[in-house]
């Protein structure tokens, strides 16, 4: 490893990200020799930015919207998360050769993990969304041992697409199967960008959940999306999508400076501050 390792956030756009915001905060508290920086990159240009990595000095980085499956195909390895979830967010070099993981499906448990302790053990999901979110959401829950995973989707054929990628324990839906679906899980995962800031609001009718039901949202602009309102007000536990953010940069940020940051109180409020009084998407 370098004495100055540095490395990367890379998507476009990319002025937004809060990836520079969270991991200059882990260098600065651990006293590290390194930078972090966002690079807009184009995807005509992405395989070019990927290849010369080696020689423009970068330990590795992050990838975003809309580079994670070109990523993919690029790596000359990848971890078992990227390999099923189909995407990678986060590259580095092991023994000269280019390594691509995803690390958003450890960002997802994490976040339950830290504010919802023993959330696995309700077994149960219903997921909204069939997009690229949905995939590391599904990958999470079905290493946490969950048996029952309904996907709710607009087009079903997509839904339907998950159910055949991961196996038996899941389920594709159209929405209108929602209401008899939500009195089964004990868990409900948004994976869509509805809600949102500048898209439509999610808006589902929560009557016939469980009362014992935990609802997250992978959108954290705005913290408290329509749909966690939605469950505050129906009594339902809810956690924001933030920690999924922070959580996801732990990995990268190790593999890269070598030390295993930590997601704490001080960070999340860091971030905060940079989203008022707006913000954007990751």
């Amino acid at each position: 490893m370098a004495d100055r390792p540095k490395a990367f956030v890379t998507g476009f756009p990319i002025r937004h990200s809060r990836s520079p915001l969270i991991h200059g905060h882990w260098l600065k508290k651990y006293g590290l020799q390194g930078s972090y920086e966002a690079i807009e990159v184009s995807p005509g240009d992405f395989p070019r930015f990927v290849q010369g990595l080696k020689q423009t000095g970068y330990s590795g980085g992050n990838v975003t919207i809309p580079h994670k499956e070109m990523a993919f195909a690029l790596c000359g390895r990848r971890d078992a998360a990227a390999d099923e979830i189909g995407a990678v967010n986060t590259l580095w070099f092991e023994a000269g050769e280019l390594w691509g993981g995803n690390t958003d499906a450890h960002g997802f448990a994490a976040n339950l993990d830290a504010f919802s302790p023993g959330w696995e053990e309700r077994k149960s999901a219903l997921v909204l969304g069939a997009g690229g979110a949905s995939r590391a959401v599904i990958y999470a829950l079905k290493r946490r041992g969950f048996g029952r995973i309904h996907v709710v989707n607009r087009t079903v054929a997509r839904a339907q697409e998950l159910a055949d990628r991961f196996g038996n324990c899941v389920t594709s839906h159209g929405w209108r199967g929602l209401p008899d679906l939500l009195q089964d899980v004990g868990l409900i995962v948004n994976t869509t960008s509805l809600g949102m800031e500048g898209k439509d609001e999610l808006t589902i009718d929560l009557s016939t959940a469980r009362q014992d039901a935990l609802v997250t949202d992978i959108v954290y602009v705005p913290l408290e999306t329509p749909l966690l309102k939605a469950a505050r007000e129906h009594g339902l536990k809810t956690i924001d999508g933030l920690g999924m953010l922070l959580h996801q940069a732990a990995p990268g940020f190790e593999r890269w400076f070598g030390v295993r940051p930590e997601v704490t109180p001080e960070l999340r409020t860091l971030v905060l501050a940079d989203m008022a009084p707006g913000g954007q998407v990751r």
